[in-house]
């Protein structure tokens, strides 16, 4: 047995039952240098990158305190965007399920304000959601944290990058003063010292560095003139054609003016930004999750808390001043034990920042020739799929297998030829064939799902 298993940790018979059924008997280094702390009931500094187990870390330790016959909010965490609190709510059910009646609450914005207060008045354990929604629900009354021993502020320094400052402030006025706060981040600049100085008690601090293996990680940074940059970005990607891509850009504006470049250009290409509507960024993800987007154009902080699988490559349209950022930007790629591409456009401007990264890496750059590349196809970079929008979803009782049933019965559709299926709340989003799409579209939205003809459309122009 060694220091690193879970069995070594004192824990609840019903979480190392549940955690040996999950496969999980060591822990990551996230997790060996904070359980110990947590378990101990110390305020925590934790350091480390979204993928690393951290949401085990806190969850183990929430859950290992919290009381199941008392249906209170025990826990809170707080995360900077939608989809990184329905990824942690997530995880703690997973990791609670073998723990009678616990109940984890999501508290999000994007989502009716009514269901939410009514199953807070039903009672919940784990709240799990992001500083405007919970602020909102603590102002109406709804929710009540006298209770609380548990306070965490997930991936916290881009909350307050965000602008969530002083709904932090305001949250934390209404929990207990006796309580253990738990603060993760991927990096740890002053507005995060100042922001821990203010809410915990003699925290300890553990970091786990943000290096990644360079072996899996396949690194390699272009010297560009600035008038070129999005034209290089097309460059690369007709050349290395990655199957999908995240391109980070530093401003809001070039990851506009870059979308607008490759759609010009024929590639599938969308843009994820602060100023979008809830529906309009969780239908752009959806999209990039099922294939129907090729490149998806983001700044860091529109990106901050995805979860995506099967990357192919992670382009820097620009190089970022923050040099644990860009670990944090090529770290999307190269997940688990796959491959990883990390491509860089440098102008002469940025050398200063590439040489901070140069130099925190411990190794040289490795620099390549654009001018060699060569575009690989003679036709431009298409998602293989499109995304059809169904005005129908959970409130309508539809499952995937009414939609895989109908399109493949009375749509005449292959089973090959759909791909994922997305039920939410009000709309259903189905991954088509890209071949095939606008010849079924006829066919589809004549046909009959549990009975009855649902409106439908296409995400983007066919």
């Amino acid at each position: 047995m060694t220091d690193t298993e879970f069995s070594t940790l004192p824990l609840a018979p019903a979480l190392l039952q549940n955690l040996q059924s999950l496969g999980f008997e060591r822990m990551t280094p996230i997790q060996a240098q904070s359980l110990p702390l947590i378990l101990e009931g110390r305020d925590l500094i934790a350091q480390a990158k979204t993928g690393s187990g951290k949401t085990a870390a806190f969850g183990l330790g929430a859950l290992q305190k919290v009381n199941p016959p008392w249906f209170a909010p025990q826990t809170l965490a707080l995360c900077p965007t939608r989809e990184l609190a329905d990824q942690v709510a997530q995880e703690l059910r997973r990791l609670a399920r073998l723990i009678p009646n616990i109940k984890v609450l999501t508290l999000c914005g994007g989502a009716a304000v009514r269901p939410q207060a009514e199953s807070l008045a039903r009672g919940a354990h784990v709240v799990v959601g992001t500083p405007g929604r919970v602020l909102d629900h603590l102002a109406r009354g709804n929710l009540d944290l006298a209770g609380l021993n548990t306070l965490v502020l997930d991936e916290a320094d881009r909350m307050v990058d965000m602008g969530f400052y002083d709904d932090i402030v305001a949250i934390v006025s209404h929990c207990p003063a006796k309580r253990q706060t738990l603060l993760f981040s991927a990096t740890y600049p002053d507005n995060i010292r100042k922001l821990s100085a203010r809410f915990l008690r003699n925290p300890a601090e553990v970091k786990v560095e943000a290096r990644h293996d360079a072996s899996r990680i396949e690194q390699i940074f272009y010297e560009i003139a600035p008038e070129e940059r999005l034209d290089a970005v097309a460059r690369l990607l007709a050349h290395f054609r990655p199957a999908s891509t995240l391109a980070f850009c530093n401003t809001k504006a070039r990851s506009h003016d870059l979308v607008q470049t490759l759609r010009d250009q024929g590639v599938s290409a969308l843009a994820l930004h602060g100023d979008l509507e809830q529906r309009e960024r969780d239908e752009i993800l959806i999209q990039f999750a099922n294939q129907s987007c090729a490149v998806l154009v983001a700044t860091d902080v529109a990106a901050r808390g995805l979860d995506i699988q099967n990357l192919g490559a992670v382009i820097n349209v620009d190089v970022t001043k923050d040099t644990e950022v860009h670990i944090h930007r090529i770290g999307r790629s190269g997940r688990g034990e796959q491959k990883g591409l990390a491509l860089s456009l440098c102008a002469a401007d940025e050398m200063r920042w590439a040489t901070l990264i140069e130099q925190y890496q411990g190794a040289p750059l490795v620099w390549g020739d654009l001018q060699s590349l060569r575009p690989r196809a003679d036709r431009p970079l298409r998602a293989p799929m499109v995304t059809l929008c169904i005005q129908g979803g959970k409130k309508d009782k539809l499952r995937p297998g009414d939609l895989v049933g109908a399109f493949t019965g009375e749509g005449g559709l292959a089973f090959e030829q759909l791909g994922k299926i997305n039920v939410t709340e009000y709309n259903t989003y189905v991954a088509l064939d890209r071949r095939i799409a606008r010849q079924a579209y006829g066919r589809l939205s004549a046909c009959n799902i549990k009975g009855r003809r649902f409106r439908m459309r296409y995400l983007e122009e066919l």
